[in-house]
């Protein structure tokens, strides 16, 4: 893996490596969607809504890319300059294991004000192109709560196959919630059915 976690692009997103100075505004995202991400996020503690708690979570996901563990991207809109610079969403691959297993899991969220407009596919899209092509992984797995339509639509636009259901998986705003398990492997990966 490369040292620096380069800048990606789509036809209208800027896929932004995380850095501290994007603090203020990934703390903007997270304020401005805070009842958006509350049914599908775990609990926020009572730093989470601060700067600072975002500057040491930019820290660690740079840290993540430079051990070769994690790649997490701050998508912008380069046609829409705003001052400061406005985080519209997230796409970030984490817990990458290399070895026998060359996997890792895909995560990613929008501002609810920009829902329905194909943003999230492209971003998404992009990163899973990014993941097996640059980073030369084989394996990318996704997991949703079945409530969330959204996500499973997304999921299956892009190509990932079901796999089973987990029960309890994760802790959950308050309770511990069943995700639908997929993935999406290099041999399914077809770039003209995600930008469909």
């Amino acid at each position: 893996m490369t040292t620096i976690q380069p800048v990606l692009a789509t036809p209208r997103l800027q896929l932004l490596p995380a850095h501290i100075g994007l603090a203020r505004a990934m703390l903007d995202y997270q304020v401005r969607n805070r009842q958006h991400f509350a049914a599908w996020d775990p609990k926020p503690g009572d730093m989470f809504f601060t700067e600072l708690y975002w500057t040491m979570q930019l820290r660690q996901q740079a840290l993540s890319w430079e051990q070769g563990r994690g790649a997490r991207f701050l998508l912008t809109q380069p046609q829409q300059p705003q001052q400061p610079q406005q985080i519209v969403g997230t796409v970030s691959l984490s817990n990458i294991v290399r070895g026998v297993f060359q996997a890792a899991h895909l995560g990613y969220g929008i501002d609810h004000t920009l829902q329905g407009q194909g943003l999230m596919q492209e971003a998404v899209a992009e990163v899973i192109r990014f993941a097996f092509t640059d980073l030369r992984l084989h394996r990318l797995q996704a997991n949703y709560q079945p409530a969330n339509a959204r996500s499973a639509a997304l999921l299956q636009r892009l190509g990932f196959v079901e796999e089973g259901l987990a029960r309890d998986y994760l802790y959950i705003n308050g309770q511990w919630r069943d995700h639908v398990l997929t993935s999406l492997t290099h041999a399914g990966f077809d770039p003209q059915q995600m930008l469909a």
